[in-house]
């Protein structure tokens, strides 16, 4: 095991040089020796595709779902692979059986996809999708558990929710959300995109019911690989998105919900088998240490930049984020032009976007991020505000 300085791990990725890349937590960015693993898997499976997609492809699949429960601390039959956190919340909002009058419930802080594809949902079943707002800067879980729960209704059948925020970058505390809910009978479906390879979790300790997540984030896979984990007495009530070969299975694997969501037709499957790599890429380079040393970077640039604007955090504390985090803009400022610019300008790739009437700049360290590139978004901003 080594571990590496910024600059090393920078000559370990295909981000373009002239680039400084604050936003991993968009799409990722994939290690060279993942990325080779996943072109040699490309290339397994075109040295006999009948073999590896008609014949084995289950029995290959369960490599990346034993790497996977091992990494979340789950049994690999509560594990099927999905491309991505979007899918497996499909998955999930389609299988169940929502009626008139019935209340999904969730936070002001989720990601865009998600709200639209349960807005879809809720309104074809005469559901209702109602959005908890919390009143920020989140100060202890106590304060955050009160100002949730508080939407629960006896019309409430379900809560959706996010682990780490996309909007706001929060590590929102859900073990005592989903033992209540499972207290009142209430079905917990957890948006996990950001957590693998960012921050530890126990899929098992933590009780919910549904939780899915990438893996091209964090985890720095290729993109395209995901996951979506039931516990086993839910996943009865899982429905295939795509109705293909794992229906009415000619060869059961004994989980018909693997078999369900495991061969949907021809679709390229090696993203998946590169997850083990990306797993093991981390565990060789001592990514706990770079996890501690891209906080303590994210602690100390997220308080120089409350310092400056003078806006209000999100959340009291540095308990509260990770390697990514979000800040507040003055108001006055052109969100939209202002990241074009740092784009075009600076070449600093770093999301400015309007939420809840705010401008807010989420800004992700990854192991490769350098001093420099720190400094360089720290003198953009001084310069264009």
């Amino acid at each position: 095991m080594s571990t590496l300085t910024s600059e090393q791990l920078r000559s370990l990725f295909h981000l373009d040089e002239n680039l400084i890349f604050l936003n991993h937590g968009a799409f990722g960015a994939c290690p060279k020796p993942v990325f080779d693993e996943w072109r040699r898997w490309q290339e397994v499976i075109e040295r006999r595709p009948e073999e590896f997609m008609w014949r084995r492809l289950d029995e290959y699949l369960e490599i990346p779902r034993k790497a996977l429960a091992g990494l979340l601390g789950a049994d690999h039959s509560a594990i099927a692979l999905v491309p991505n956190t979007t899918t497996g919340i499909n998955i999930v909002a389609r299988s169940l059986k929502l009626g008139p009058g019935d209340e999904v419930l969730t936070t002001d802080h989720e990601y865009g996809a998600i709200d639209r594809t349960w807005r879809f949902i809720t309104r074809r079943r005469g559901a209702a999708y109602i959005t908890r707002k919390l009143a920020l800067p989140l100060a202890t879980e106590d304060d955050f558990i009160e100002q949730f729960w508080s939407g629960v209704t006896e019309r409430t059948k379900v809560i959706s929710i996010s682990h780490m925020t996309s909007p706001t970058a929060l590590i929102f505390p859900l073990a005592r959300i989903c033992r209540r809910a499972r207290e009142a009978g209430i079905i917990t479906i957890i948006d996990g995109a950001h957590v693998p390879g960012h921050i530890a979790v126990n899929l098992t300790d933590l009780g919910a019911d549904f939780y899915t997540g990438n893996c091209h984030k964090w985890l720095c896979s290729p993109r395209g690989a995901g996951f979506l984990y039931a516990r086993p007495d839910m996943q009865p009530l899982i429905e295939p998105l795509v109705v293909s070969w794992g229906y009415e299975a000619e060869q059961p694997s004994g989980s018909t919900f693997q078999d369900y969501l495991g061969w949907v037709g021809t679709s390229d499957v090696s993203p998946y088998m590169a997850i083990e790599a990306a797993i093991r890429f981390q565990n060789d380079h001592d990514w706990d240490s770079v996890r501690r040393r891209c906080h303590g970077v994210a602690v100390e640039l997220r308080q120089r930049l409350l310092d400056r604007f003078g806006e209000p955090a999100p959340a009291n504390g540095d308990q509260w984020f990770a390697q990514m985090f979000a800040v507040r803009l003055p108001d006055k400022i052109d969100h939209s032009a202002l990241e074009s610019t740092l784009l075009n300008e600076y070449h600093i790739e770093v999301p400015i976007k309007r939420w809840n009437d705010q401008n807010l700049l989420r800004v992700s360290i990854q192991g490769y991020n350098t001093g420099g590139d720190i400094s360089a978004l720290e003198s953009a901003l001084e310069d264009l505000i």
